[in-house]
């Protein structure tokens, strides 16, 4: 084989890559993926959460605002997170009723519900399960994670888990931080 033809295969290989990229859209841009978009949890979090895209819903309900927009610098956002303490205190799981509601801060002043957390603290969830054990709790089969005390939250030890309900997140609707969502627009003052 020539060397002009041996040059053209190299270059088509790296080419390739490249033109598979081209057609997936931009990662703010993306899709839920047919897994997130399908998934039982997530559809019955945005049935149960939809009245609460207005904040003032929200408020009405008795939901506070528990802590300032909460970001990462090298794993973008949590959001602004608003809670229930009332569901924190009850100690119980259900997909319809999340402990807290995550926004995110947008140019104007104004809150766009992007998610919600699940939350119990692991001195209530100990308490439910057999003695002994070291079980994790589990909401309609996603494992919640464990976060120790101290913690920036000022909790004692609980046990969370994220659902992006509402916006895209490219790690998955369960991670923890959501490079699609910014604090950037935090109000200071």
């Amino acid at each position: 084989m020539k060397i002009t033809g041996r040059l053209m295969l190299t270059m088509l290989s790296f080419s390739i890559p490249f033109m598979a990229l081209a057609g997936e859209p931009a990662p703010h841009v993306m899709s839920m993926s047919a897994v997130d978009q399908n998934s039982p949890l997530v559809n019955e979090v945005r049935k149960a959460t939809a009245k609460f895209k207005d904040i003032n819903a929200a408020l009405a309900a008795g939901f506070t605002q528990a802590t300032p927009c909460v970001s990462g610098p090298d794993f973008g956002a949590m959001g602004v997170h608003f809670v229930l303490g009332s569901r924190i205190n009850a100690g119980t799981l259900n997909g319809s009723e999340p402990e807290a509601l995550i926004y995110e801060p947008l140019p104007n002043g104004a809150l766009r519900l992007v998610g919600v957390e699940f939350i119990i603290l692991a001195n209530i969830w100990q308490m439910q399960i057999p003695q002994g054990s070291t079980a994790a709790p589990v909401l309609e089969g996603h494992l919640m994670n464990y976060v120790a005390f101290p913690n920036r939250y000022g909790l004692p030890a609980f046990y969370e888990l994220h659902v992006w309900a509402w916006e895209q997140n490219p790690v998955g609707s369960f991670a923890d931080w959501n490079t699609q969502v910014s604090c950037d627009q935090q109000a200071t003052g």
